[in-house]
């Protein structure tokens, strides 16, 4: 029961630092970075809890999907937003930097998430790999972002 109320708190924050980033930022930066992200966390996510290396035991849409929907699908886009936003203007040792540091962020709520509730169970994962693998993936999606809103302006 505590999980579907930590679920719908996670759902209200990510909602709620979306429509600000409206409020913050262009539309045409938040779409893009949103999408991007949303798109490569789904397909990766879905092939980690696809080979059972990860598991959600408790999540929204059970039934229909292995992923958590609201990480790949709300939160981690919000968060790219946020990356893209704060190092828009850094070169590229702050980019990184950037990346990282919401990365480890990010791994740090997975891991209290993994050792006190039942909404992710490793088998076979261990932190390191959300580490390195978030790290990468807001890094690409970030400077894929770049080159194409600086591309299109």
């Amino acid at each position: 029961m505590m999980e579907q109320w930590i679920l719908w708190a996670l759902v209200a924050v990510g909602i709620g630092l979306l429509g600000l980033s409206f409020r913050v930022f262009s539309p045409r930066e938040v779409w893009l970075s949103f999408l991007l992200n949303a798109y490569a966390a789904s397909f990766f996510g879905s092939i980690v809890a696809g080979a059972g290396l990860l598991e959600y035991p408790v999540r929204f849409f059970a039934s229909y999907i292995n992923n958590s929907v609201i990480f790949e699908y709300l939160l981690y886009p919000v968060v790219s937003v946020y990356v893209y936003a704060t190092s828009r203007r850094a070169r590229w040792p702050g980019v990184a930097a950037q990346c990282a540091g919401y990365a480890a962020v990010l791994t740090a709520l997975e891991v209290v998430f993994e050792r006190h509730t039942d909404l992710i169970e490793y088998h076979g994962w261990k932190w390191e790999y959300s580490l390195v693998t978030m790290f990468l993936l807001t890094l690409a999606v970030r400077l894929l972002a770049g080159r194409m809103l600086r591309r299109n302006e």
